[in-house]
């Protein structure tokens, strides 16, 4: 058995002390620390929160050990059957993939912060935990008198906790599954709206897929008061960080409904539904996959698709939604560049950060917009007796728990399969190519009677202009700029920071400004690397960047009414 104790002693520093024990029956032992996290494809260089890493044999006594890696050490063994290692690990990040520990809580996602060997990757762990006796957790392991057990380490670095004294939590049970809501941090939660809107969704979702692939879930909520959004998915859990506090169950309610269906629907969807490639995962180094476009599109999709099949939001509350997704569509060039298939591979380079301009697509958007278009299509072949809900389960079924991963032949396989048609070009095209694929949404779109609206951007410097600017101490920062635009063709560049348009200083109104030189020449003065310059814009008979919005046609035919119908069952 593998245990591990966990300390949140002077909890001021911020270092939990951790201690493992493992067997060791090789003359070296190699320790290893997680590269990264599922759900988040990137390196996460956990390592460079460990202090002081050391080894004791079975006697007690410190015995050799070197980095090996970035993340691995190896030990000498060859003189014990039992290695005991101690380190601290530096937890000052509170988000939903990370540790963090401070006077509240003790908060621990095992992926960044547990080491393991191979040879005892499989056995069970105990975990124990040093914590003031107030403080309640909230995990997914299983207690057992006064510590915790999880089948192996596997499912340990999949397992988050936290223990502290200001949890709240209820309960609410679909299919024989128990579900807990917890809450840390402050918080007031309206538990009766919250109940019910939590087991319509889930409701919903188990039954497209006829059972629930655990018998216990658990969502854990870290509250803070400052704004912030962010889940992550785990087999038998949640991690959402959320805030500020007041809103939470106010204008930020929406938001937490669509994280919490996202992540629910990460059960099925990565959890037990997984890319070839990450099957099992290799915690040591990156693992490549195109198919983002699943793990990530197809879920977020259905995640908010599922508040509208259980009545849990209206059609404007998820064209809203919707209509997000598709404004991030048309305002990324990158779509031009590099498919979705491309950029869910370099997730591992920049997935996270904007990157270089115009490079590459969120595998959220894009695989969002797909994923709709894949389930109207599908609809459309069968009429309205199937939908992508129909694939997702018979991945479910055919796959996951025949303990098999899903690569991308297979799922646009089963596309086909339950569409009765080829798929391929449109795979080809859309998935793996960078062919546009605006008018097929928009066909989509009709299919169930609902109209893709848009107007240029209000915002002066938007629609005319065609840059995106972020307002600064001195004036205007530019983000982004529409190819072939007066903005790019007078020679602006992005991080040119707008000072003045004819002279005039923006005071924080930059657009007001333009917009009162509307049929002037407009010369705008920026501040570039320190350089005061100055750019004539030209005049164009065109706009740029547009807005868009959803609205059902006033007059649908009853095809349009009933494939409507069907959709939103």
């Amino acid at each position: 058995m593998v245990k591990f104790t966990f300390s949140a002693e002077n909890a001021n520093q911020q270092y939990v002390h951790i201690t493992a024990s493992f067997s060791s029956k090789t003359d070296v032992t190699l320790i290893q620390l997680p590269s990264w996290r599922p759900g988040r494809y990137e390196l996460g260089n956990f390592a460079k929160n460990v202090r002081n890493f050391k080894v004791f044999d079975d006697k007690n006594q410190l015995i050799p050990s070197s980095k090996v890696t970035k993340d691995q050490w190896s030990v000498d063994t060859r003189h014990t059957e039992n290695i005991r290692v101690e380190y601290n690990y530096y937890a000052a990040e509170l988000n939903a993939g990370s540790t963090f520990l401070d006077d509240t809580q003790l908060y621990v996602n095992p992926v960044n912060c547990c080491v393991f060997t191979k040879e005892t990757f499989n056995q069970e762990v105990e975990i124990s935990l040093t914590i003031p006796y107030s403080w309640e957790v909230a995990s997914s392991m299983k207690k057992e008198g006064t510590v915790w057990k999880v089948e192996n380490t596997e499912e340990l670095l999949d397992t988050p906790f936290i223990a502290s004294a200001g949890l709240q939590h209820c309960t609410y049970e679909v299919g024989g599954t128990l579900f807990y809501v917890w809450f840390n941090g402050e918080v007031k939660p309206d538990w009766d709206r919250l109940l019910k809107d939590f087991e319509a969704f889930t409701i919903s979702q188990i039954e497209k897929f006829s059972e629930f692939p655990v018998e216990e879930y658990h969502f854990l909520n870290q509250i803070v008061p400052y704004k912030a959004y962010h889940g992550v998915e785990h087999q038998k859990s949640t991690v959402i960080y959320l805030g500020p506090s007041y809103a939470v169950f106010e204008e930020y309610y929406s938001e937490l409904l669509g994280v919490s269906s996202h992540e629910l629907y990460h059960t099925w969807n990565v959890k037990a539904i997984r890319p070839i490639d990450m099957y099992p995962y290799d915690f040591t180094q990156e693992n490549y996959s195109e198919l983002g476009y699943i793990c990530e599109g197809v879920t977020t999709y259905q995640g908010d698709l599922f508040l509208l099949k259980s009545g849990v939001f209206n059609l404007d509350q998820y064209f809203k939604e919707l209509t997000n997704q598709l404004q991030r569509h048309f305002d990324n060039p990158g779509r031009f560049h590099y498919s979705v298939a491309e950029s869910s591979f370099d997730t591992w380079l920049d997935g996270y950060v904007p990157g270089a301009p115009g490079r590459k697509v969120s595998i959220y958007t894009e695989g969002c917009l797909l994923a709709f278009v894949t389930d109207v299509m599908i609809r459309r072949e069968t009429g309205d007796k199937y939908g992508l809900d129909e694939v997702m389960k018979r991945l479910y079924f055919d796959f996951a728990l025949q303990n098999k991963g899903v690569s991308g032949e297979d799922y646009q396989k089963m596309v086909e399969t339950v569409a009765g048609t080829s798929f391929q070009s449109f795979f080809d095209d859309y998935f793996y190519g960078t062919r546009p694929f605006e008018s097929i949404i928009v066909e989509s779109l009709e299919y169930l009677g609902i109209d893709l609206e848009h107007s240029p951007s209000p915002a002066y410097s938007e629609g005319k202009l065609g840059y995106k600017a972020q307002k600064t101490e001195n004036g205007f920062t530019i983000k982004a700029m529409f190819p072939g635009s007066p903005a790019e063709i007078a020679g602006l560049m992005l991080e040119d920071e707008i000072v003045a348009v004819n002279n005039y200083h923006c005071d924080g109104e930059l657009n007001k400004w333009l917009s009162y030189f509307d049929d002037d020449v407009k010369t705008v003065t920026v501040r570039r690397a320190g350089r005061m310059l100055s750019f004539v814009l030209p005049e164009v008979n065109r706009f740029f960047y547009n807005k868009y919005s959803l609205q059902l046609l006033k007059d649908p035919n009853s095809h349009q009414q009933k494939a409507l119908r069907h959709w939103m069952k």
